[in-house]
């Protein structure tokens, strides 16, 4: 199977921090769980994979293509998506955030209403459409945000320990969604220092350590550390 998202002697350097990552795939369909301590790199990864930075050496392939000018890495981005740790909405209502990537792409309105009534049901927040995002509680916005990215219906979704400080009781949801993506041939791939969650997931684990790849001990490995997990029960 051609990997959907491929990195090719990989350097990022921005200061005293240098990521370096020499090889690794991202399958179609696959969930992939990026751990390591903070400041191992995890984010600034999947902003390299967000083509929303350049690194200075090597490179990112799409389906097998090089990423290459800024009009193919614009278009590009319109199939990657990237939720942020503490992700932003517009100050208006929660249909306006999720219909504003919609209405970039020139979906029709229709099918923007259709889209995201089927996205806020899936994340458990049925209803919410005239709600003002300012007034959403953390758990929510997060919860919205996944599925501002649900209805641009990317080919990668990518995202930034989502969980973190998420309510326990809506973490069976929250997770069950990207599963869901995953088996709807979503690439999924997830920072986090939730040591379980690769486990509930049914995720391959990605380690980063010092901006290198580590293997479970933390030693040096030549690519990330592909771990396969079971899915909890």
């Amino acid at each position: 199977m051609e990997p959907i998202l491929s990195i090719h002697n990989l350097e990022y350097r921005r200061g005293d921090f240098t990521l370096a990552v020499e090889e690794q795939t991202f399958l179609k369909g696959r969930i992939y769980c990026l751990t390591g301590p903070n400041g191992a790199g995890k984010s600034t990864l999947l902003h390299l994979l967000a083509l929303l930075l350049e690194p200075d050496r090597g490179e990112i392939l799409f389906e097998g293509t090089v990423l290459e000018g800024s009009a193919q890495r614009q278009r590009l981005r319109q199939r990657i998506t990237l939720v942020e740790q503490a992700p932003y909405l517009f100050d208006t209502t929660v249909y306006d955030n999720l219909a504003f990537g919609l209405r970039l792409r020139d979906v029709g309105s229709d099918l923007q209403r259709r889209r995201i009534a089927r996205a806020l049901q899936t994340v458990g927040l049925d209803g919410f459409e005239s709600r003002r995002a300012r007034t959403l509680s953390g758990g929510e916005i997060r919860r919205v945000a996944l599925a501002r990215a649900m209805v641009l219906r990317p080919g990668v979704l990518l995202l930034d320990e989502p969980t973190d400080g998420l309510d326990r009781r809506i973490l069976p949801l929250f997770e069950g969604c990207l599963t869901a993506l995953s088996a709807k041939g979503v690439t999924v791939i997830v920072a986090t220092h939730d040591a379980d969650q690769p486990g509930r997931l049914g995720g391959e684990i990605l380690r980063l350590d010092g901006g290198r790849p580590a293997s479970p001990a933390g030693g040096g490995v030549p690519a990330l550390a592909n771990e396969p997990t079971e899915k909890s029960s």
